[in-house]
Order: structure tokens, then sequence, then C-alpha cells
């Protein structure tokens, strides 16, 4: 099985090398993502395998087919950058990993959290000037505040029980509620609800067209004011340039992100030494009231070692032939 790995770092391939010592993979890596004009690399390989920012759309994929290619295997959990009907077209498997790193992205919202209340980012820098000073540093408890959850799966399931941890309500929405949430004391509440009560607001759901700018004008107009929002989904939940105007207005308080809806061409990358053309995420840098991670928030050994194992035993079920619980249905589908 010859496997082209396409967006690749250098922990990407030191965890999928180690992996492959019990599968004996033929693997190639890329750097480059993958979409349509780099296709062409993975002509001879029978998968190919991509991250959240690669774009399998419908011409992709028919080059992907084209050239021999019968395994679409993700290393994430998200699917919103792959057209599954084209590839299903083309007879595609689409596999994924569902849950590489849910205590890694729950804890790494709880970290912009506790950053953005108590300004440990900016205290580091006061201290390491030699400036003690506790002016502009006033935090909050977060005893007692309310916390709002927009997803609970496995993700937003272990969130939920860190905030209860702090001795916060935990209040959620989700179509699905989660029975081990809701054993624990969580409260589920329709969206306007839990936008009106939330003194915290964390989001955990997938990318749908349903979830897709869920967080609008709209939506920030009806939040507390001096709102907390934390987003370790996908970037595109969130409607940015609405969310800059709440943050000039003030209804939003505290603004922390580990992703950002164009963040294709930023994160990952070092860009240090150039121009920041993207004018929204430069604007959204001027706030002294905002915390921005760049896609870290999966970032553990832990979930590293299980991206590439559970990518390794994906592909392989589909090599043997052998039901894989992680393929994804072709639209329409039933799971």
């Amino acid at each position: 099985m010859k496997i082209a790995v396409f967006a690749t770092k250098s922990y990407d391939r030191m965890f999928f090398e180690r992996e492959n010592q019990a599968y004996h993979f033929e693997l190639e890596f890329f750097q480059a993502g993958l979409d349509s004009v780099t296709a062409s690399l993975a002509i001879g390989f029978d998968a190919v395998c991509v991250f959240v920012n690669d774009e399998l759309d419908a011409d992709c994929l028919a080059k992907l087919a084209a050239g021999g290619t019968r395994i679409v295997a993700l290393r994430c959990a998200g699917f919103n950058n792959v057209d599954l009907q084209a590839a299903a077209g083309h007879g595609l498997s689409v596999v994924r990993v569902p849950a590489y790193s849910p205590y890694g992205v729950a804890e790494h919202a709880v970290a912009l959290i506790l950053g953005l209340n108590r300004k440990t980012h900016k205290a580091y820098n006061r201290v390491r000037e030699r400036n003690f000073a506790l002016e502009g540093l006033l935090g909050f408890n977060l005893h007692s505040k309310t916390v709002g959850v927009i997803g609970t799966g496995k993700i937003g399931e272990v969130f939920c029980r860190i905030m209860q941890g702090f001795g916060c309500r935990v209040l959620a929405m989700d179509p699905c509620p989660n029975k081990a949430c809701l054993a624990s004391g969580v409260e589920y509440v329709g969206f306007e609800p839990l936008l009106e009560k939330s003194d915290i607001l964390s989001i955990h759901c997938p990318l749908t067209p349903e979830t897709f700018h869920l967080i609008g004008g709209e939506a920030v107009e009806r939040m507390k004011q001096g709102v907390m929002l934390i987003n370790t989904s996908r970037g595109a939940i969130i409607d940015t340039v609405a969310v800059i105007k709440g943050l000039k207005s003030r209804k939003i308080g505290y603004l922390g992100l580990d992703v950002y809806e164009e963040e294709a061409d930023l994160f990952f990358e070092d860009i240090s030494d150039k121009i920041l053309e993207d004018d929204v995420f430069a604007r959204l840098l001027t706030f002294p009231n905002v915390l921005i991670t760049g896609h870290q928030a999966f970032f553990t050994s832990e979930a590293l070692e299980n991206i590439a194992s559970t990518t390794f035993a994906n592909i392989a079920c589909l090599e043997k032939g052998v039901a894989c619980p992680n393929l994804l249905p072709h639209p329409g589908q039933s799971s």
C-alpha cells in the first residue's frame, strides 16, 4: 500500500514513521497541502493522508481517482473540506480520526479562558521587564460563573467536566444531548437562552451548513455584555467581521481563538518575515482583549500518537476489506 502524506511537518513524519513500524506501508511525505493543483503528486498512490486545511473539492477528487487513489484518510475529525458526494461518485473511501484529542482540545480551551481572564501572557512579559505593577491585570473568579457550551460531543463533554470542576454552572446546546453530560448536571437549553445567560461561551461543534457563521451579528447582540467567547472548533462557525463589531461595541469583553475562518493562508507556517495581507486578522491582533493561538489545541504527543495509529488502522481495515468504524458514509447513506 502506497500512501502520500500531504501537509506534513517534522512532527507528523516522526509519529507516522514510528507507527509504520507495525504496518510497513510505503510512505511518501509532501510538505505541500493537497488541492486540485497538487493532486498530481498523488498519481500512483493507493491512498492519500490529508489534514484540516487541504482542499478536496470535486476537481481534486476527480484527479485523485484518475491517478489510481482509492482511499482518502483524514488525520483529523472534521471533514468539511471534503466533497463527500464527489468522493462517492468516484468510488473513493473516506476515513477520519474522530476523537484523537478530546482532552487536549478541551484543556486548551480552558487555557485560553484562564489566559484571557488572568492575563498571564501580559504578566509574563511585564515581569521579564521587571514591571511588577498589577494595574490592568484584574481578573474574575470562574467559580459560580455560567458557561455555555455549543456542542457536547467527546471534546465538549470533557470541557463541561473541567468547567464543573471550577464550580461553574454549565449550560449546553446540542441536537443530541450527551447522556454523560446530563448525568453530571449539565443543563440543555435553546440557542437564545444559551447566548443570553452565559458569562463564557465555548464552541465545540463541527462545521456544517447549519453551523456556518452560527455566531453572527444577531447572536452577538443576544450575548451578555462583556461575554467571553472561545472557539477551538472551526473558524467559520464564527463570522469574524461580526465578532470584531462586538469587540468594538464592548459586547464581547474577551475573545479566545485557536481557529480562524481564513486560516489556511496563515496557520502552520512561519510567516514572521512577510507582510500580513489579511486585514481582518490584522484587525483582530490590535485588540488587547483578544488571545489567538495557531490551531494548536490538538497538539499533544498523545494526540499525534492517536492520529497516526488510527489513520493506519483505518487504512489497514479498508485494505483488508473489513468493516472500518471510522468510514464516512456516502451522502444519503445512513451511518
